[in-house]
């Protein structure tokens, strides 16, 4: 199911005013916005070494792999299946505070679909695809807000461009790069990337980039609305589930849940509080 962000004349005034201060103080190109109030690290330059586009496109096949698959196994929720009519309300809240953390995300196709699996599961893959599994709402009774923040972490990844980085610095150790002869090596990455489309679905993040990925969907999701609380008691049904889950643990092992992460957040939900408050009035 694809859906576009939601055009000016549905978002109520009061969340264009807020998203429309939000922009104009980014900037177009800024890799973290100047009003976030999260802290977040800077974008590895070696990034660039993957066309963008080229990975998005990867995406774009590899996703559509997915929904085929699931569709010839009949796993695929329908338009009016009520959780995936969730999901999108949930995404169009979201979708429109993301330009600021990545301007390519003006231009994205964003989709959000469901399968039907025991799978403790979601992801959101460059240019903005997004799949839950059933198993993930489920399995762990997540409410609105939890769900938020599930999204908006995994809508973070593809935004601050996590996948893209990590087979950057991939191929570059592969070829055995050198800092002088980097531009040699552009045509090889770019078609590298390409050909490693099929591994986005098990590219495994560092902790940085799920600290990193935490964050901004912890802002994304507060200035969409959502309770910052939420999150806090996401990991926390993560943790607990580690042990107990029914279906296979793909979430889990690439999304540890612990101590630490759960103190992060917990320090920073006082500052996104105020965006959270915001957008309640």
């Amino acid at each position: 199911m694809c859906f576009l962000c939601p055009s000016l004349a549905s978002v109520p005034s009061s969340l264009w005013s807020a998203r429309r201060a939000f922009l104009l103080a980014a900037g177009a190109s800024a890799v973290a916005p100047v009003l976030a109030q999260v802290e977040v690290g800077s974008a590895s330059s070696l990034r660039r070494l993957v066309p963008a586009e080229t990975l998005e496109q990867s995406a774009v096949q590899q996703y559509g792999q997915l929904l085929a698959q699931a569709r010839a196994q009949r796993a695929l929720a329908p338009a009016g299946h009520p959780q995936l009519v969730r999901l999108h309300a949930i995404a169009r809240r979201l979708i429109p505070f993301t330009t600021p953390w990545n301007d390519r995300a003006r231009d994205w196709r964003w989709e959000v679909n469901l399968i039907g699996s025991k799978q403790i599961n979601a992801f959101c893959m460059p240019g903005g695809k997004i799949a839950f599994y059933t198993g993930i709402l489920d399995q762990l009774r997540l409410t609105d807000d939890e769900t938020a923040m599930i999204m908006g972490h995994e809508m973070a990844h593809a935004l601050r461009e996590h996948a893209r980085e990590r087979i950057a610095k991939t191929q570059a150790t592969n070829l055995g790069l050198r800092l002088g002869s980097q531009l040699l090596g552009l045509g090889d990455l770019g078609n590298l990337a390409a050909s490693l489309g099929g591994q986005l679905l098990t590219l495994k993040f560092s902790r940085s980039d799920e600290s990193d990925a935490d964050l901004v969907g912890l802002e994304l999701a507060a200035r969409a609305g959502f309770n910052p609380a939420a999150a806090v008691s996401l990991w926390q049904k993560m943790g607990n589930a580690t042990g107990s889950a029914q279906g296979g643990l793909a979430f889990l092992s690439t999304h540890p849940s612990g101590p630490q992460r759960i103190r992060e957040l917990e320090q920073n939900v006082p500052k996104v509080q105020s965006l959270y408050e915001a957008a309640l009035r």
